[in-house]
């Protein structure tokens, strides 16, 4: 009869948001809302409209 402790939603810090692609919690981006962790931000920044300068 093992114990599993009943996770409380997180208000702030990491463990509040995740992706909206693909629900990691780490490196997230959440400036104009955009809620991406880095690695989908960059694959789907283009079509966003932001562009990479050198």
């Amino acid at each position: 009869m093992g114990k599993t402790p009943i996770m409380k939603q997180r208000k702030y810090g990491k463990g509040a948001y995740r992706c909206t692609r693909c629900g990691s919690q780490g490196n997230l981006i959440r400036r104009y809302g955009l809620l991406f962790c880095r690695q989908c931000f960059r694959e789907v920044a283009e079509k966003l409209g932001f562009k990479k300068y050198d």
